[in-house]
């Protein structure tokens, strides 16, 4: 079995709080930020200190309904 680490960017971000929230189904988290996310478009964004809206999916893909949340 292998060890599946945090994304190190959980901690702060709005996928975890959409989560918690009730707003984000599990399968996000459980895929990208305590899966693969370095496939996380959200992620990799990060990593190049490149702007991104709170309500963009770790898939790269934008849901306006998640803008009403944060």
């Amino acid at each position: 079995m292998t060890t599946r680490t945090m994304c190190k960017w959980y901690p702060v971000c709005p996928m975890k709080l959409y989560y918690e929230a009730g707003r984000l189904d599990k399968r996000w988290v459980e895929t990208y930020c305590w899966g693969d996310w370095e496939s996380c478009i959200r992620y990799q964004m990060e990593e190049r200190g490149e702007w991104h809206p709170d309500w963009m999916l770790p898939d790269g893909s934008i849901d306006e309904s998640l803008k009403q949340v944060m």
